[in-house]
């Protein structure tokens, strides 16, 4: 049997086919009230079941047929896809990653700092940024040993479940001053 053999077979089926009554149908539409197809087809002067008779009437290609109910794979795209997920996954390249965002805690009060940290890293999470940049200095202008903000951006990180590896970027992207986030997807 070959190709040509189905096709003629499968003509032969849909010549003979005869619809067969399913039982009651339920239906939760308003009493009488036309659906949007019943509305286009009285719009174009014909009754609803008059088209659905001239669509049972139309003869498919089996191959559209059987893409429509099984659709295509795009390998290359899902073997890209996996590769690009590998790669989000990989720590050390997620290290290598430039920042997707920054924030600048300079001039805040610990308060105004942690809240605009929280509203910065909801915003981050929300559009699935994968790594972070929190400028906080060194605390040169700090009174007394240690720096205000460098304590509390290592608090807050230590805090939200949604933050992961973190670290201080070279001297060159702001050394101890700053410190990168990778944010947990």
């Amino acid at each position: 049997m070959d190709f040509g053999d189905i096709l003629s077979q499968w003509d032969s089926i849909q010549k003979n086919h005869v619809p067969k009554n399913k039982g009651p149908q339920i239906c939760r539409k308003k009493a009488n009230a036309p659906t949007k197809e019943e509305k286009e087809a009285a719009r174009q002067g014909y009754s609803y079941e008059q088209i659905m008779d001239q669509n049972s009437q139309k003869r498919i290609n089996p191959m559209e047929l059987w893409l429509r109910r099984y659709g295509t794979v795009d390998k290359d795209k899902a073997f890209e896809e996996n590769a690009r997920q590998e790669k989000l996954n990989d720590i050390n390249y997620l290290k290598t990653l430039a920042p997707e965002a920054t924030i600048d805690l300079h001039q805040l009060t610990r308060e105004e700092a942690w809240e605009k940290l929280k509203i910065f890293v909801d915003s981050c999470y929300i559009r699935k940024l994968k790594k972070i940049l929190i400028i906080h200095g060194k605390g040169n202008h700090s009174h007394g040993t240690d720096p205000v903000l460098g304590q509390l951006v290592r608090l807050f990180i230590e805090q939200d479940k949604r933050l992961g590896t973190s670290g201080h970027p070279d001297r060159n992207h702001g050394g101890s001053g700053a410190t990168w986030v990778i944010i947990k997807n």
